[in-house]
């Protein structure tokens, strides 16, 4: 068996002494380690699936669900309704979980929530066990507690965006790299191009995100010669790009007519969805690029971007609460690391870490606007650094000298820096005091603590020290298990930040959330009109857009076409195409509404149809929509 001469011993305390390690045969936990993971992950799961039944599922997106786990065609292609008449405008990778537990458990909130909070567990547990086989089981437990208590991955976990996959298989990914340059061998690594080939089928673009990192830590920390290496890389980059065109591919192989319109393309191309709409367009001016249509306003926020936007007023909260020690880990890591050899494991884990948070850093940085749950797929990379870095700092704290004064530091660091996150909103106030009162306690045990303190009172101190750095961030956390502090159902976010809450404040309404199979009286209203006066059209009801048709499909899995797709700026169905099925009793009812853009399709249904009446179909007022019959031309009614 093959063993790395500078992996590191990391037995109970974490990061210590060098010594070999083989690099196929994990070290047997310590009597500690599986009751504290059970804890973390219980805590988890308790924190992601509170109130699920009231989860704030996505207006948009699982109205899609609901369609998906009904028919094959609309599972497949990510079909906005049941007849697959248009696509979701992303890749339906994401929602197949979700449509799957909606197909085995009924159409319930719950059961479309219920994949993202066990992904959510998921991600946990394995960044603690991808952790624990690079620094050790300390920083694991550090690490898998700095991720359950993120908040912005808790608001994320409890709603139903694709992010969460993402996080997952991304982590995935990480976990095989780490592996293949531990072991030397290359199934590891086209494992980890499969992991960032189906991440690219929840997010496209941004999956691969992580490839250039990937490479780099590979080429330089793996065993093996130089070319040898280059070859086992084109070789996984191959496999991930196999896996992650291969949704586009075969929805591009078949043929328009046996497959719904791709939203949000101007030409009907999946790969237009994936590297136009979904891609280059999030960098350009006007949001179009590749066969794009422009993007709607709340799709293409214009803030949180810019070189501080991790920091702001908004999104620092949900995220950089331990940003700046995961920083400090990565420099004195690779500082501390310098002389160490080329395969040195304990620096390549920082590489690939501190290579993830950067690169992300930069891209949403320069973007033209991100929601604030993107930063989400930060909270591994931040997690892993902060473990890490903690027992870097703990290992050099036993060590003795000069260098025991990081690990004290470093937590009035992060303390001190919750201060500078939370001061603006003196939300956690209460909790601040704890934290400072904590942090007081365990940086005067550790920097009072010789080299022949007890052991008790080190690990005592030390508890304290962490306890500190995580008490403020937990109560963001624990915040939105309130859905006022949970953000938009859209654009979850944790504490009193962001438009939501403000409108949340003077707006009870606005806490309702969108729920599966509980229509409003409004709604049922419509469909009951609309069924019983359906004469075996194919359609039940065409609408402007797919804001008009989201509530019907959360409601009810019924074939709807949905004109325009999600902006309605989709050129599908064109006025000839629109005429042709109503002239064919395919169609008879359409719901426009003036908060979308007209098009050609909309214009003919004014000047050919009549408009019905709110009080026929039971609404006492129209509001912003308007149904329109369409069962013979305008011109024959007299």
């Amino acid at each position: 068996m093959a063993t790395i001469p500078t992996a590191r011993t990391t037995g109970s305390h974490g990061l210590g002494r060098e010594a070999p390690r083989r690099a196929d045969r994990p070290e047997a936990p310590a009597r500690w380690e599986r009751p504290a993971l059970a804890a973390v992950l219980g805590v988890a799961a308790l924190l992601y699936s509170w109130g699920m039944g009231h989860a704030a599922i996505h207006p948009y997106y699982s109205s899609a669900v609901r369609s998906m786990a009904t028919s094959w065609r609309a599972f497949f292609f990510g079909g906005l309704d049941t007849s697959g008449s248009i696509t979701l405008d992303k890749v339906p990778g994401a929602f197949w979980p979700d449509a799957v537990s909606v197909w085995i458990f009924g159409p319930h909130t719950w059961a479309a929530a219920l994949p993202h909070v066990i992904e959510g567990v998921l991600t946990v547990w394995l960044l603690h066990r991808i952790v624990r086989a690079w620094a050790g089981p300390f920083a694991a437990l550090i690490a898998a507690l700095t991720l359950t208590f993120t908040p912005v991955t808790v608001v994320l976990n409890r709603a139903t965006i694709p992010d969460t996959a993402l996080t997952l298989l991304l982590v995935a990914a990480a976990g095989a790299l780490q592996k293949a340059v531990r072991t030397g061998r290359l199934l590891p690594l086209i494992t980890c191009g499969v992991w960032v080939g189906l991440a690219f089928q929840t997010k496209m673009l941004q999956a691969w995100l992580v490839l250039p990192v990937f490479a780099v830590v590979y080429q330089l920390t793996a065993v093996d010669s130089p070319l040898r290496r280059a070859l086992r890389l084109l070789l996984s980059g191959a496999v991930t790009l196999a896996v992650s065109c291969s949704w586009a591919l075969i929805a591009w192989m078949t043929p328009a007519d046996n497959r719904p319109y791709v939203d949000a393309t101007s030409n009907n191309n999946p790969f237009s969805l994936v590297f136009g709409y979904n891609g280059l367009s999030r960098f350009s001016d006007d949001g179009t690029a590749f066969g794009a249509v422009p993007a709607t306003a709340a799709s293409r926020v214009s803030g949180n971007t810019g070189w501080g936007m991790l920091v702001n007023h908004t999104v620092g909260p949900q995220i950089a609460w331990f940003l700046p020690l995961a920083v400090l880990a990565v420099v004195t890591a690779l500082v501390w690391r310098a002389r160490e050899p080329r395969t040195d494991l304990l620096r390549a884990g920082f590489l690939l870490w501190g290579g993830w948070l950067a690169i992300h850093a930069v891209v949403f940085s320069v973007s033209n606007g991100n929601h604030v749950y993107y930063t989400a797929v930060l909270a591994p990379a931040i997690a892993a650094l902060a473990g890490g870095g903690l027992a870097l700092f703990r290992s050099a704290y036993e060590a003795g000298g000069r260098r025991r004064l990081w690990l004290p530091s470093a937590i009035v660091l992060t303390v001190a820096w919750a201060l500078v996150l939370d001061r603006p909103t003196w939300f956690a106030s209460r909790l601040l005091v704890f934290a400072v009162i904590f942090a007081v306690c365990g940086t005067f045990g550790l920097w009072s603590s010789g080299s022949r303190a007890s052991r008790g009172l080190v690990q005592g101190s030390l508890a304290a020290g962490i306890a500190a750095t995580l008490l403020v961030p937990a109560g963001w956390a624990v915040s939105s298990l309130h859905p006022r502090y949970a953000g938009a159902s859209t654009s979850p976010t944790a504490g009193p930040v962001g438009e939501f809450y403000h409108r949340a404040l003077h707006d009870p309404s606005a806490l309702r959330r969108a729920e599966l199979d509980r229509p409003s009286a409004r709604d049922t209203a419509l469909l009951d009109y609309l069924i019983a006066h359906r004469k075996g059209e194919k359609y039940l009801l065409a609408t402007q857009a797919a804001y008009p048709a989201e509530r019907l499909l959360r409601a009810q899995a019924q074939p709807m076409l949905v004109m325009g797709g999600f902006t309605g700026k989709a050129p599908f169905p064109s006025a000839p195409q629109l005429g042709n099925l109503i002239a064919t009793h395919q169609l008879r009812y359409v719901l426009l509404t003036h908060l979308r853009p007209t098009t050609p399709a909309t214009t003919w249904v004014k000047s050919h149809c009549k408009r019905i009446r709110s009080g026929a179909y039971g609404w006492r007022t129209r509001g912003n929509f308007g149904l329109y019959d369409c069962f013979t031309p305008a011109d024959r009614r007299g």
